[in-house]
């Protein structure tokens, strides 16, 4: 049995309730600059993924599966919240988790925000490196952990690695304090274990919640980076597609941060999604690209 994962508050304060869960390779203080000020103004934590630190797999045998890993978040939202259902927010891996937890545990989750998320470990025609170094026979789990590790030793590697995520690489989202947080976030990953890190992407590869998608019934958001390079466009509004109850907004100039890269533009569609309610049956599957304006623009044909 999978140990549940023990909270990084954001905000202990009464409201709203919250859990945040980063993508691969980051951590839960991440969310320390990055999370949407509404759901700070409320009760707001974050969750790490398996394997990544403070979340060790220690006690835990066996090869990783969907139940283990949805029964250890249950079990901590009902720990951390009394039982009471959340907003779950998740980016890239974290959105993949929470679309899971949404299907699963749906009395626990009152509605899902997604950003730069997939539905399965293999997109459409394009499989993540990492997994596919670790189904190299031989060298492959080896490969992983050289690569990974290589990655994080230094401030610098790490933080040119992760401006790989980001469309425009001269926007000035780097402060002094998101600097602090991503160092922090790197120190997190050199306490995580290479070898769970890769037991959990080796999960996420073989796994998919594509076909269980119309089954969630909650409200989602979806923000889509138009030039996220790390999960296809294509791929995230396929997903969408899926959804009964889902608004989908891309943004222009944005990759596979939006919460860094377009902040403001970021918060004030949280904060219009969560202070309007769940979407009624008029507005299921809506479809639209934001450029400079904050309101809502035109409706695209996607034919979805």
């Amino acid at each position: 049995m999978l140990r549940p994962p023990s909270p990084h508050w954001l905000s202990e304060d009464s409201g709203m309730r919250t859990v945040l869960i980063h993508g691969m390779v980051m951590a839960p203080s991440f969310w320390s600059s990055f999370a949407p000020s509404i759901v700070k103004e409320g009760r707001a934590l974050a969750y790490p993924l398996p394997g990544h630190s403070p979340w060790m797999l220690d006690g835990f045998t066996g090869i990783l599966n969907t139940d283990d890993i949805v029964d250890a978040y249950a079990q901590a939202i009902e720990r951390d919240f009394d039982g009471e259902p959340v907003t779950l927010i998740g980016h890239s891996t974290g959105g993949f988790v929470s679309l899971l937890l949404a299907r699963h545990r749906p009395d626990l989750v009152s509605n899902v925000i997604l950003m730069g998320a997939f539905a399965c470990g293999r997109f459409e025609g394009q499989e993540r490196i990492a997994a596919r170094i670790l189904r190299l026979p031989l060298l492959g789990r080896h490969l992983f952990i050289r690569l990974f590790t290589r990655w994080i030793s230094t401030r610098e590697s790490f933080r040119w690695g992760s401006l790989e995520s980001v469309f425009d690489k001269t926007v000035g989202w780097e402060t002094e304090e998101t600097l602090a947080t991503m160092e922090n976030v790197r120190e997190h990953l050199l306490k995580s274990r290479a070898d769970e890190i890769a037991a959990f992407v080796s999960w996420m590869s073989r796994t998919s919640v594509f076909a269980e998608l119309s089954h969630i019934d909650v409200p989602v958001l979806n923000i889509i980076g138009a030039h996220d390079a790390i999960v296809p466009p294509s791929h995230q509004i396929h997903l969408s597609g899926r959804l009964p109850r889902v608004h989908t907004v891309i943004l222009d100039k944005v990759g596979h941060l939006p919460m860094a890269e377009a902040g403001d533009k970021v918060d004030q569609l949280i904060s219009a999604f969560l202070l309007l309610g769940p979407l009624t049956s008029s507005r299921k599957n809506k479809l639209t690209k934001k450029s400079e304006s904050v309101p809502f623009a035109r409706s695209l044909p996607f034919g979805l």
